[in-house]
């Protein structure tokens, strides 16, 4: 802790320096509730002037404040939640106990630790979010397949027409489950290994020629083209071929559901000097194509999990909302970039920065 303070400092009933190293921002009040000495983590948190100033000043938290008069006054020493919005919105776990008084009886001094819990907060939250979306997501699917059961055996028993009907319904809503299914355990898969960075050298025209091949057979059904450009030096990267599978399958899927009819998808990939943000070469893959494009202020939310910025249209498509969620995730894993970019009426691009192999 700072070794500056006033000659209060002498009366402090501890070594405070000792505290520096803590991660968690600690700090000591006196009775008037003034803030005598604190951390490192303290100081980079509220600056170094909260130090000698009032709590009310620094931090303006009535509930930090009531538990700290409720120690001082001889309370136990407790644990509770509160939420700061200054300096940074951030919520945090704080803990508050009585220190003696070196000097006269009875407890003069209290402690405050602070401890961000904030990502753990989020994380609760969009588990939350998580559930909530996939019972909404598994729920009318469900719904419809009873239903329709429900109905084959009673008023459509003896209908063929109708039976033939509602099961051709019944395996669309059991595919949807099944690509949902499937996108769970992809999404849940890439996730828990986000950490651990791919190793092997591969040639990413043999993952591009093969994605292609298999979307323009969907493309051809809405009259598209996709026009894949090579350089003629194409570097190898550092990647996953089943994953970058995976990446530009959801790329170019995209591209042809929400594509013009008729139109082309432009694949270009180029050589770049550095990934945006490091300076690791890279090769550049753009998934471009031609149709209504997005909002501005839609792009940011793209890679949320489940959000569609056009629902209807993604549900009628097939989409089950986690297509790009998986793409940043491998994108991530690959210690790539992903850019989305779109001029509304006219074309939208998926841009994935990967790292060029050393070799």
């Amino acid at each position: 802790m700072n070794n500056t303070v006033s000659d209060k400092k002498t009366d402090l009933p501890l070594d405070a320096g000792m505290l520096d190293g803590l991660p968690d921002p600690v700090f000591l009040v006196d009775q008037n509730l003034v803030i005598v000495d604190s951390n490192r983590a303290v100081r980079n948190l509220l600056g170094p002037e909260a130090l000698g100033d009032t709590l009310a000043n620094s931090l303006d938290s009535a509930d930090v404040a009531a538990a700290i008069e409720a120690s001082l006054s001889g309370m136990p020493g407790t644990r509770q939640e509160v939420f700061l919005p200054y300096p940074i919105a951030r919520n945090y776990e704080f803990i508050v106990w009585r220190l003696p008084d070196l000097t006269s009886p009875g407890p003069a001094w209290a402690m405050v630790a602070l401890h961000d819990v904030t990502a753990a907060k989020k994380a609760d939250q969009m588990r939350a979010d998580f559930v909530a979306n996939v019972s909404h997501e598994m729920r009318s699917p469900l719904s419809s397949l009873l239903g329709f059961i429900e109905t084959l055996r009673g008023p459509a028993r003896d209908d063929p027409e109708a039976t033939e009907r509602f099961l051709g319904i019944m395996e669309a809503e059991a595919q949807r489950m099944t690509r949902l299914i499937n996108d769970l355990l992809a999404l849940s898969k890439v996730e828990t290994e986000e950490h651990i960075r791919p190793e092997k050298v591969m040639k990413l025209r043999t993952v591009l020629d093969q994605v292609t091949a298999t979307q323009s057979v969907r493309a051809k059904e809405r009259r598209m083209k996709i026009n894949l450009q090579y350089p003629k030096d194409l570097p190898e990267v550092i990647g996953e071929a089943d994953e970058l599978t995976q990446v530009f399958q959801n790329l170019m899927a995209n591209a042809i559901n929400y594509g013009r009819p008729e139109s082309e998808i432009r694949v270009d990939i180029t050589p770049e000097r550095s990934i945006p943000g490091t300076e690791d070469s890279a090769v550049a893959i753009s998934v471009i194509n031609q149709g209504e494009g997005i909002p501005e202020s839609e792009i940011p939310r793209l890679t949320e999990r489940f959000y569609r910025a056009d629902k209807g249209r993604s549900r009628k498509m097939g989409g089950t909302g986690l297509g790009l969620a998986i793409v940043k995730h491998i994108v991530a894993r690959h210690r790539g970039h992903l850019e989305i970019a779109s001029i509304p009426g006219k074309e939208t691009s998926f841009t994935v920065y990967l790292p060029q192999s050393d070799a």
